[in-house]
Parts: C-alpha cells; sequence; structure tokens
C-alpha cells in the first residue's frame, strides 16, 4: 500500500501541467487565492492589480485589471470569508480594498509609509499594514479607520495573525517571530502591544510567515536559505527544511494543510510533505519565485517569476 508521500509524489510526477497566463502588466510582485478559489489577484511593479477568474477545472482567463495606484504593488490579499474583496498595499502610502464585482475601488485609507505588507484579521474586521519604516498600521474596516500605529525599532518583515485571532505575529531581522496579543488591538490603544512570545526562529533574517488554515501550523522562511515548520499550539519546531541554497521569499501551506510550497531565488520550487519535511517535489523554474499560492480547494499551484514577462503560472492537476 502506497503511502502519502508516494501517493504525492505519484501524483506531481504523472499528472500535472503548467499553464502560463499574461497580465499585460510588469513584473508581477504578489499574487492570492480569494476564499472559494474562483478568482486569483495578481498586483504587479507597474501598479496594477489583475483579478483572473478560474474555471474549476484548471483554466483561467483576466476578468478585470485596476490601475489606482501611484506605486508598485507589494502585497494583496483577499478578505479571509467573503469572496469578492481583495486589499493592496502599494508603495503610494495607500491601501485600497477593491469589490471585485466592480470597476473601481471601494475603499482607499492613506497611511504614513511606503507600504509593504498586508493580513486580515482572520473574521475579516481589521487590516493590519506594514511599510518600510516598521511602522504597522491597524485599520478598522467597517468605518475605514486606523485604530491604532505601532512602532516597531527592529526590522519587520511579514505580519499575520493566527487562525483563532488570538496572536498577532511578526517576523523581524533578527531571526525571531515575535507573537502579541492579538484582541490588545483593539484596546488600550495608547499603550503598546502585549508581547507574548519571542522565538529565536532562524539564523539569517526572517522574511516571510504563513499560518496553514487547520490553525494547525506556521512556517517561517529566512535568509539563512531554509524554511521551519512550527505547531501552533506548542511553539515547537516540528522540522526545517534545508534543501535549497538561497533565502526562501514566500511559502504557502495546499492540498488540505499536507504539503508546503517555497518561493525563493533557487531555480525550483521546493514542495514538501509538512509533517515530515520530505521532499514531495521540485519545480523547475527559469528564474528565482517571488511568491507562491496553493488553491484552497484544488491541488494546483500559483506562482511568480522574477522575470518581466507579467505572466501569472499554474502547476498541477490541469485539466
Amino acid at each position: 500500500m502506497a503511502t502519502t508521500l508516494e501517493t504525492f509524489q505519484s501524483l506531481f510526477n504523472g499528472n500535472t501541467k503548467n499553464k502560463s497566463y499574461r497580465t499585460d502588466s510588469g513584473k508581477v510582485h504578489t499574487i492570492d487565492w480569494n476564499v472559494d478559489g474562483s478568482r486569483l489577484a495578481s498586483g504587479s511593479l507597474d501598479k496594477s492589480v489583475v483579478i483572473f477568474a478560474y474555471d474549476g477545472k484548471g483554466s483561467m482567463v483576466k476578468d478585470r485589471t485596476y490601475r489606482e495606484h501611484g506605486e508598485e504593488i507589494n502585497q494583496l490579499a483577499w478578505h479571509p470569508s467573503v469572496s469578492h474583496y481583495v486589499a493592496t498595499a502599494s508603495g503610494d502610502r495607500l491601501v485600497k480594498i477593491f469589490d471585485t464585482r466592480t470597476d473601481r475601488s471601494s475603499t482607499t485609507i492613506e497611511t504614513k509609509g511606503e507600504n509593504i505588507n498586508l493580513a486580515w484579521s482572520p473574521d475579516g474586521t481589521t487590516l493590519a499594514v506594514g511599510n518600510k519604516d516598521d511602522l504597522i498600521t491597524f485599520i478598522d474596516v467597517k468605518t475605514s479607520r486606523i485604530i491604532r500605529e505601532e512602532q516597531f525599532r527592529y526590522e519587520v518583515n511579514e505580519i499575520s495573525w493566527d487562525r483563532t485571532g488570538s496572536l498577532f505575529a511578526v517576523t523581524t531581522g533578527h531571526g525571531s517571530v515575535v507573537f502579541f496579543d492579538a484582541p490588545g488591538i483593539q484596546k488600550e490603544k495608547d499603550k503598546p502591544l502585549e508581547e507574548l512570545h519571542c522565538l529565536t526562529a532562524h539564523t539569517g533574517n526572517c522574511i516571510c510567515l504563513e499560518f496553514d488554515t487547520t490553525g494547525k501550523y506556521f512556517a517561517v522562511g529566512a535568509a539563512d536559505a531554509s524554511a521551519s515548520i512550527w505547531d501552533v499550539a506548542q511553539l515547537v519546531c516540528l522540522t526545517v527544511l534545508t534543501r535549497i541554497e538561497w533565502a526562501v521569499r514566500g511559502l504557502s501551506f495546499g492540498c488540505q494543510s499536507q504539503l508546503l510550497a517555497l518561493a525563493s531565488e533557487d531555480p525550483y520550487i521546493e514542495i514538501a510533505k509538512v509533517d515530515t519535511g520530505e521532499r514531495v517535489y521540485a519545480l523547475k523554474c527559469d528564474a528565482q519565485t517571488l511568491a507562491v499560492a496553493w488553491h484552497p480547494k484544488a491541488s494546483i499551484l500559483a506562482y511568480v517569476q522574477d522575470d518581466d514577462s507579467g505572466s501569472v503560472r499554474l502547476f498541477g492537476v490541469l485539466d
């Protein structure tokens, strides 16, 4: 009887295809699937946001293009439960929320710096936005008002809530992941956030952070050419992936949180089994990978490379 590892290896070695879709934009920086997998959004160096409609059978068509930002799109993220809202963070100091059923943004919030990262709270009520000066701005989505600004004295690279909404995490330039009391974001706004835990995760700069959809795991990618997988409840490291040779730039859990994909400066995407760290597949690429995103329901990985093609690629079980 085949093991889970062998089943996945057989799937990706024998039944996969690779498709490329032009955005007609510049270099793509960021991608994300919406909650039901019906849309994929991309954000580009040329300031555009492109929405693709996915047909559920392995193909996409371009649905809408937004050109409202004045600088590059550094990160975007879909609402955690509403399938037609996507938020964008740009170097133009603006955060926008787009209702992808319409032709224009529904909300615009001005921040104090060049925005580089963005995260939704699990209940969709709050947006956190980080800028190049390590200032995190918290926005009440219903009122479109800034409710808190938190200035950090160290380099902050990625931000995220855990799936329960009880922890707010940041990755740092010191190789650590710092967890804060998330409910405190809404309380005592004149006081700094309460630090709960500080994990020394890597020897190099911690670049990216991803919580899986089950709430059981989180993964950290670092400049020391490795990625670590952790147990959320115990805050214990389960395994470290060290097969790559360059910095990890992006992470994505997929296939019901059984697999983890790594975007790095290596000429391939590492796909590993979460519980053991074993390699499932190495997807060869023409250039380093900037971002990866598993489809929420299918064995399909979206990814973008560091090239000027303006393309989004799909890899997996495609009809």
